[in-house]
Order: C-alpha cells, then structure tokens, then sequence
C-alpha cells in the first residue's frame, strides 16, 4: 500500500507537520468511516516511488502515492483511479468541531427526504422555512431525534410574488457544521435542489426509505386519493427524479417544456416499503 511522499503535510492533533517528521506514538486525525478520529502512530516505514500522483480538487490539492486510497461516495478507492469522483476531506479547522452520531431510522429518512425537497443547507446550518405548521413540527421532532440537535419552531414572515404581500411561515434552524456537511455528502456533494443526487443513504431499510419518501412528499409532493394509495413527488431536477425512478421502480415521464418541474409517480403503497 503507498503512503505520502516525505515533504507532504499530515493533520496531527498538535498541528500539522510534514509526513517524514511522524514518528511512533504520534497522535494523527484519521478518517473513520465518515467520521473523523484521533489514531496513535503505531509503526513508520519508508520506502522508494517510482511514481507519485497529484489529487486535485476545487479545495485543495495533496501529493500521495498512486495507490493511496481516497474516500469518494462509491468508497475507498486508489488516488490514481478517483478522476472525477467527489472526495471527501475535512478542513483542519473542523478536525475538533462536535461530531454528531446520527441515528438510523424513520425520523433520519425523514429529516434526509424533507431537507432535500424544502429545505436550505448552509455552509455551518440546516434549515426549513414552510407554511405549513404540521409539516416544520414534525421536521423539528425528526431532526432532533436523527441528531440530537435542539430543533424548535420560530414563527416567520416570507414574501409571496403571487399575493404580492408577506404570509405567515414556520422556520426550524440548527447551527450544524457537521450537519450540513454530512448533508451535503449524502447528494453527492451540492445540496442545492437543481444539483443534488439521490441519497442512497437512505437505502439502507425500509423504515429509513419509508421516512426519505413522506418527508420529500411533503415538501414536494403530494399523497393521490385514489385506491392506489401512491405518492407523487414533483421537482425540476430531472437527474434526480430519474435516478429515484430507477431504484424504486416508479413511473417518470419527464416534461418536454425546458425549466417546467417533472412528476415522478410511485404506485408503491406504504406496506410495500
């Protein structure tokens, strides 16, 4: 397995230093799954390398060895194969910030499938700003009981174009940076609602799909009264919807008018999930 070359800067938890300078029973920061850990240096070996491969992002740019492994959202995989792939990194000023442990589950799926039809992930928040009072309690409930974070309700005013006056609105806002992170992950990197990707993390039971799909409708969507008892969510970013479609096994028809939202329809009842 390759490592850093010699002059190539580590995070260790007393500061950075050069990867040549490491030495036994320094404590380093290292990925753990998506969590970020202090790890005591256990053994140092150097070696010589043919070659060495420049990682490049629009963040930051570090030299390792060709099969260094990188995180990337498809997994670990060797530096000198992650061409095009999002990876995932920690600014050093983060490295100590409060790590959340996030609870699987109904109201994590939930918090995921509301945050990505309505709500506002900032660079250090999360946020939900709706007129319906309903549907921001029951965001705030999931988002404290996935997170942990003390969610609460402020009662807001937001501009209508179609009125052309102020309405009354609801408003749940956390101050998260690890939060906002791991949201922008989960759709691959962008949260913005035209850039985002499906969150395949939300694939992981049926519970936590069940919460991703009555939080997006409720944002985005809405329950058809039919006997089908389907689900219909709606939204411009057409990847999206598609990507959806392809993994649940929905029905999409796209819209032939450029910039005009698209339906996706689920004939999925609730007990098929």
């Amino acid at each position: 397995m390759g490592g850093l070359p010699s002059k190539q800067l580590v995070n260790g938890v007393d500061g950075q230093a050069q990867a040549r300078t490491v030495r036994v029973g320094d404590r380093l920061w290292t990925l753990a799954g998506s969590r970020t850990v202090q790890t005591v240096v256990t053994s140092v070996e150097a070696v010589k390398a043919r070659a060495v491969v420049d990682v490049v992002t629009d963040q930051q740019t570090f030299c390792v060895a060709p099969d260094q492994l990188v995180a990337t959202p498809a997994g670990w995989v060797p530096a000198a194969e992650a061409a095009g792939s999002a990876v995932l990194w920690s600014p050093a000023r983060k490295l100590c910030r409060r790590r959340l442990e996030i609870r699987s589950g109904y109201e994590f799926g939930y918090l995921v499938g509301a945050t990505c039809s309505d709500g506002t992930v900032g660079t250090n928040y999360v946020s939900l700003i709706v007129n319906d009072e309903g549907f921001a309690s029951r965001y705030a409930a999931c988002l404290t009981a996935a997170t942990g974070l003390t969610a609460r309700l402020e009662p807001v005013t937001r501009p209508s174009g179609y009125l052309q006056r102020d309405l009354p609105g609801f408003r749940v806002r956390v101050v998260s940076s690890y939060l906002a992170d791991l949201l922008r992950q989960y759709v691959g990197g962008d949260a913005h609602h035209m850039r985002q990707h499906f969150p395949r993390v939300v694939l992981r039971d049926e519970v936590t799909f069940n919460g991703f799909l009555d939080g997006y409708v409720d944002g985005d969507g809405y329950r058809s009264s039919g006997d089908w008892g389907c689900r219909i969510v709606v939204s411009a970013n057409v990847p999206f919807l598609r990507e959806m479609a392809e993994i649940i096994g929905a029905r999409f028809t796209p819209s032939g008018v450029p910039g005009r939202a698209s339906p996706a329809g689920s004939i999925l009842t609730r007990a098929s999930w």
